[in-house]
């Protein structure tokens, strides 16, 4: 879903090294970025607190696109913010769809925590077109008090979900982890799975469809630049949008300070910002120990949020066993030039379109300790009165 390195220059491991003591510069994200990774504090509304939990939820491209209406009393209006969308990579707003679905699912978790249910109406006055978003809502929430109500286990693990990008650990995670995980993400009328060696030239042929498509978007114009629109560069950007896409080494800051690095431009193909990309992904491509899917029979909304919150569930499950998961979702992605590549991805997982739709996609293996993505607090995501 989200594309944090989006520059990896070719040689920039020995220059950024080179440049660290000239800047004074550290990797690493601004602390006021990451503050809502703390946690509400003192927080009399049940429904701010619920919602403090739900915005942490993964989002494509860091995007964050929740809009919150708590006009009338005891009730969670949740809308789809239009002014953060991915129309290029994400036409028919299918990704967006299940990152609501992510934030209900923690919304509902958080709930729980505190003893109440959450009443959960998908799309009160209507639901979206297929290939189109509006500004009705994509779900109203009453949180009703209920001593039935069991806090779920997979809570525990919400502040310490992070999508790592890193390189993972070449040994495959243990039966009992893949089983664990593919159960936490499961639903009705939906498949999940883990690929592994053990699957043979399946599994082969799934690594080979993630770098064709990372090179397809990487090398085509509008959708590349795209991602540069969400990028964050330094620490003043990234502490003041708290959102998108941070990049924040010292030589890609730089660049960007000096000019050499155009966020206007795309890079062509044979670039060193394009091949060194290619370079570190397919490194990490080809040391992915397993591959996690999730597949839904039809693709309607209310479906599209259900998967979404599958794959949070999936994501906790995985942080749970000590491990780590990044969506690679372009191959899934519904633009032309994707086409075949998207065809030939949901064949492979026995999942034929249009009648079933692999919504997700994913690395999971053992992974590095990393930070968690920027997040704009609650304040942000409320709709003034």
């Amino acid at each position: 879903m989200q594309r944090r390195h989006l520059l990896r220059i070719l040689g920039g491991g020995v220059i950024t090294a080179a440049t660290l003591g000239a800047t004074g510069c550290s990797k690493a994200l601004p602390e006021g970025a990451l503050l809502a990774w703390q946690g509400p504090q003192e927080e009399a509304d049940l429904r701010r607190w619920v919602l403090s939990h739900a915005l942490l939820a993964p989002h494509s491209h860091n995007l964050q696109s929740w809009l919150v209406d708590l006009s009338v009393p005891d009730q969670i209006t949740l809308h789809l913010d239009r002014t953060r969308l991915l129309p290029e990579t994400d036409p028919l707003s299918r990704q967006m769809l299940m990152s609501q679905g992510t934030f209900i699912e923690l919304l509902d978790q958080a709930a729980r925590q505190r003893g109440h249910r959450a009443d959960i109406t998908l799309f009160p006055d209507g639901v979206f077109a297929a290939d189109a978003v509006d500004d009705r809502p994509t779900a109203r929430i009453r949180l009703v008090p209920d001593a039935s109500q069991r806090p779920d286990p997979l809570f525990a693990q919400v502040f310490l979900r992070h999508t790592n990008r890193e390189m993972y650990e070449a040994t495959a995670p243990s039966p009992s982890a893949m089983a664990a995980i593919v159960a936490a993400g499961g639903g009705p009328s939906m498949r999940a799975g883990v690929s592994t060696a053990a699957d043979g030239d399946s599994f082969a042929r799934q690594r080979d469809i993630a770098k064709a498509a990372w090179r397809i978007e990487l090398t085509t114009p509008r959708t590349v630049l795209e991602s540069y629109r969400w990028l964050r560069i330094g620490p003043d950007e990234i502490t003041r949008h708290r959102d998108g896409l941070s990049l924040n080494d010292p030589l890609v800051r730089l660049m960007d300070a000096t000019g050499v690095f155009d966020r206007t431009v795309a890079p062509g193909p044979d670039d060193m910002a394009t091949t060194g990309q290619l370079d570190d992904f397919n490194r990490k491509i080809d040391g992915t120990p397993a591959f996690y899917w999730l597949v839904t029979q039809g693709n309607d909304r209310p479906t599209q949020i259900a998967a979404g919150r599958a794959w949070v569930r999936a994501q906790l499950a995985a942080t749970a066993q000590g491990l780590a998961m990044q969506p690679i979702s372009q191959a899934l992605q519904e633009y032309p030039e994707m086409r075949d590549l998207y065809a030939e991805i949901h064949a492979l997982l026995g999942a034929p379109a249009p009648a079933h739709t692999v919504q997700m996609w994913a690395r999971l293996g053992k992974g590095p300790t990393v930070q968690p993505a920027p997040r704009r607090g609650l304040a942000p995501l409320l709709i003034k009165a």
